[in-house]
């Protein structure tokens, strides 16, 4: 028998997320094996051109909701619509991207339907006709192997785990319009503004991520400027210019910069750039470490990167027991003899 795989394509103002072609490529895998088809749910405003690119990406068809109700994301929205869908549609499996829309939206339709969420998983296979999802547990440490038996089974895939297809612009598939389900006195939330977040490289989509931590404010040959007299404060601008030295190397490594939850706690740099249990978990193909010790929180969000370099002045450090290279030594001499050396190497 063939089973439907439904893939929640992640947007905003139009755009994809590259997650989401990560997304329907894992679908893709899973049909072929069990003998079924991808769809692939398009929701919002004046997005009918994404159905073609999920078409091109492996969907073979698209269940497009474009609704003015949909334009903004609102979860209750959303989920409503999703709820229903899957109700009548009855997939076996329905994944997610795990994006910050895509868990919240995952477990509000896990809730409507009544099922078992599995969140940030990195590897799917079939067993029995039966979806078994790997998902790190105990802060990383170990994997689990896990299977629902609700349907439909809700997945949400970690970013990078799954790999990214090629798009294939020969492809065709059908496109089927779908009515919103709530109108907009129905919908108890409204979106009044975007505010613009800082600019650079996403930290989920980051194939290189350099991070810092507490160690960046461990410089006391630097002599904040005079007006700057309060111990924290001065803490503060000390971390500050070990943060610049990370960042002119992600500059040239073309990726993001990360921080521990210990750095972002202090005042060191924005929440946004926090990588952990609580932050935001990455899988990119390069992590550099700065200055984190290398807490079982932050492990938990870094661990599956494919190559991690950890730069430590104290040899026992634990981030040294996951890292594939250690730099024992001071990040203000470390990080910008690499910037320099990268830089030659780079050409730039």
């Amino acid at each position: 028998m063939s089973e439907k795989i439904w893939v929640y394509v992640d947007q905003f103002k139009g755009e994809a997320l590259p997650a989401s072609w990560e997304a329907v490529h894992a679908a893709r895998a899973l049909a072929e094996n069990l003998g079924g088809g991808v769809t692939a749910l398009v929701f919002g405003q004046g997005v009918e051109s994404l159905a073609q690119t999920a078409i091109h990406y492996g969907a073979d068809e698209i269940l497009l909701a474009d609704d003015s109700t949909l334009a903004d994301y609102r979860g209750e929205a959303y989920a409503a619509t999703l709820a229903k869908l899957a109700s009548e549609g009855k997939p076996q499996a329905i994944l997610f991207p795990t994006t910050t829309r895509g868990r919240e939206l995952a477990a509000m339709t896990a809730a409507d339907l009544k099922v078992g969420v599995m969140p940030d998983v990195t590897a799917l296979e079939v067993q029995d006709g039966r979806i078994v999802a790997t998902r790190p547990v105990y802060a990383g440490k170990l994997l689990a192997k896990v299977v629902s038996r609700t349907d439909p089974q809700i997945f949400t895939l970690r970013v990078r785990a799954f790999g990214k297809p090629a798009l294939d612009e020969s492809r065709t598939g059908t496109v089927t319009s779908v009515e919103a389900v709530l109108s907009e006195e129905e919908i108890p939330t409204r979106v009044v503004n975007y505010l613009q977040s800082e600019g650079g490289v996403s930290l989920t989509d980051a194939s290189v991520i350099v991070s810092g931590g507490r160690g960046t404010s461990n410089n006391p040959s630097l002599t904040p400027p005079p007006d700057i007299t309060d111990e924290k404060e001065q803490e503060i601008w000390r971390a500050q210019q070990g943060f610049k030295l990370i960042g002119e190397l992600a500059d040239t490594l073309g990726g993001a910069v990360g921080a521990s939850r210990a750095a972002v706690d202090a005042g060191y740099i924005p929440y946004s750039h926090q990588v952990g249990q609580t932050g935001k978990v990455v899988s990119p193909d390069l992590y550099i470490a700065c200055g984190i010790s290398g807490a079982i929180q932050h492990l938990a969000g870094m661990r599956t990167s494919k190559v991690i370099v950890a730069i430590n002045k104290d040899p026992e450090a634990p981030i040294f027991k996951v890292a594939r290279f250690g730099v024992v030594g001071d990040l203000y001499d470390i990080v910008p003899a690499l910037n320099e050396a990268m830089k030659k190497r780079l050409g730039k």
